[in-house]
């Protein structure tokens, strides 16, 4: 039991140990009974500050002066920064300086040290708490964690033996019909050989039969037929087949097999979030995505999806209609394009307008409160895909129709950045038409779905080249990797539809290969969206439907 306390928990005096506490030293911070404050004070110390128990710690400590021990430091000189008392303020050291009064800052500081206290408490130590036991937890799930590589290497090691037994059999067949060829062409040689033999019986016979024969017309009528048999049938030599193996380059097929990333440890320099601070956590892949919703949107050949908030995506094919649908696949509303031509791509600025652009007329334009604006118009270029910035300015892709394209950055309709050649000068997308949609990186990166070239092209905000991606070796993945649509998500990871092979890809912010969405039984993939939740929207060209497809998962994203 405490000392202080009794049985009871009553404070009792800190000299005696127990009487019980009436008053309190604010300056010592020591409990006192009444018969003890005298023995307490004997010293002679000036600066006791007894008062009543209920008002303890009330009584402001001001420093005593270095200079003038009698006096205490009520003031605080600004030019100097140091305490002073009234007589320093007096003296010719701070003739003319400023004084402030410490209690003012003294104040200001208390209530930064209570709020402090409070976060200490309710947020910052829980936070903490919160590391330790997601740590605890990473490392006694690490085996499991392992477990999932090993066991998707075993598949991929049983899908390559599928393969090699596939190509083994189908030579095993070749090499069967190989011997049937082989045997037809021997028998039928056979069968010559002993037809001649055959008549080569007769033939001798009859020659026995007229060598001891004395008749003389038979004799006399004989022709030869020694020239005949003695021109022998051409001996058929066939060359057996040969298995020649080639040698097993083990370093490409390491490659070929796959790749194991490498063990990175990056220290993510994260603040505690506050009271009032808006959070964006740790958001993992699910080991299986899953397809939460379908909506028949109307679009013969869907081709653009975009997030607006609320729960609402606009979408849009090749005719003159952008529909917004609401998550339950309501149809919210439609806008219809101003040249009634079909946008080639749709956008959502950082006031939820909608944005669009026409390649056809060479425009880009904005739809407030159902009205059309033009924003941006072209001449020479012609506008193709656009995105949104984390900044609100507009990044556009633009072609001059022949041999040109580049990737321009606009703050409303003022061009600000070009992006066209590398370091050597060299364009880093071709002028032609297809399509190149463009997505900005939570990095600040920008991120190209380069279809032509087959390759997703990652530039940095200054424009500079920082990786390209052309696809991942893959025995199931049969078809070149022609990207369409491209998003990212709340960890900066990347996501392009890969419209060959039915198929999503998910790499990291360094273009590393992370894994494919294709359980999903997609077809023709193509535009592509990511909502505040990191659920991923999927436009299938040719069924005009919209799918939504979780690609992460994370407390309270589950449906």
């Amino acid at each position: 039991m405490d000392p202080c306390y009794g049985a009871q928990d009553v404070p009792r005096c800190d000299l005696c140990e127990t009487d019980i506490v009436h008053n309190y030293c604010d300056f010592c911070h020591v409990n006192l009974c009444i018969p003890c404050i005298g023995e307490h004070i004997s010293d002679g110390y000036d600066r006791h500050k007894i008062v009543p128990f209920q008002e303890r710690r009330s009584t402001i400590i001001y420093p005593k002066c270095e200079r003038h021990s009698h006096k205490s430091c009520e003031f605080q000189c600004k030019e100097c920064n140091t305490f002073v008392c009234s007589s320093c303020m007096a003296s010719d050291q701070h003739k003319g300086h400023t004084f402030v009064n410490v209690i003012e800052d003294y104040k200001t500081k208390k209530g930064i040290i209570v709020k402090e206290s409070e976060e200490f408490e309710n947020v910052i130590t829980p936070y903490y708490e919160e590391i330790v036991l997601e740590l605890e937890n990473e490392l006694a799930n690490l085996n499991g964690v392992y477990e999932k590589l090993t066991t998707t290497m075993s598949k991929q090691g049983e899908q390559w033996h599928k393969e090699i037994d596939i190509v083994i059999n189908r030579m095993k067949t070749e090499i069967s019909e190989i011997k049937v060829n082989h045997r037809d062409i021997l028998r039928r040689h056979l069968d010559e050989i002993k037809q001649t033999q055959s008549l080569m019986k007769q033939t001798l016979l009859a020659i026995k039969e007229l060598k001891i024969s004395t008749e003389v017309s038979p004799t006399i009528e004989y022709k030869s037929k020694i020239g005949e048999f003695s021109k022998l049938l051409p001996k058929i030599n066939v060359t057996l087949p040969t298995f020649i193996p080639k040698p097993i380059d083990s370093k490409k097929l390491f490659s070929l097999f796959g790749q194991i990333t490498p063990l990175s440890t990056a220290k993510m320099i994260q603040n505690v979030l506050l009271p009032g601070q808006s959070n964006t956590s740790v958001r993992e892949l699910m080991d299986d995505p899953e397809l939460v919703a379908t909506i028949q949107t109307g679009h013969e050949n869907l081709r653009n999806v975009i997030y607006k908030n609320d729960d609402k995506i606009w979408t849009s094919g090749w005719t003159d209609e952008i529909k917004c649908f609401n998550a339950y696949g309501s149809h919210y509303q439609t806008i219809i394009t101003k040249s009634g031509e079909g946008p080639f791509d749709i956008a959502v600025d950082v006031e939820r307008d909608l944005l669009y652009s026409d390649g056809i007329v060479g425009t880009v334009n904005k739809v407030k409160n159902g009205q059309i604006e033009e924003l941006i118009r072209l001449q020479e270029w012609k506008p193709g895909q656009l995105c949104v910035t984390s900044t609100g300015d507009h990044l556009l892709v633009m072609s001059d129709r022949r041999t040109q394209c580049k990737v321009v950055r606009y703050s409303g309709s003022t061009e600000k950045q070009t992006i066209q050649y590398d370091e050597e000068g060299k364009p880093l997308y071709s002028g032609n038409g297809y399509v190149k949609y463009i997505t900005e990186n939570r990095n600040h990166d920008i991120c190209v779905a380069y279809w032509a070239a087959g390759a997703i092209v990652v530039v940095n905000q200054d424009g500079k080249l920082r990786w390209r991606y052309t696809g991942h070796p893959s025995v199931t993945k049969k078809k070149t990797f022609k990207p369409r649509g491209i998003t990212t998500d709340s960890q900066s990871r990347i996501l392009t539809a890969d419209c060959n092979n039915h198929c999503i890809h998910i790499l990291d912010q360094n273009g590393q290969f992370l894994r494919y969405i294709d359980n999903c039984d997609l077809k023709n993939p193509f535009g592509l969206c990511v909502d505040n939740k990191d659920n991923l929207f999927v436009c299938e060209y040719d069924t005009g439907h919209r799918f939504a497809a979780e690609a992460a998962v994370h407390p309270g994203l589950k449906k």
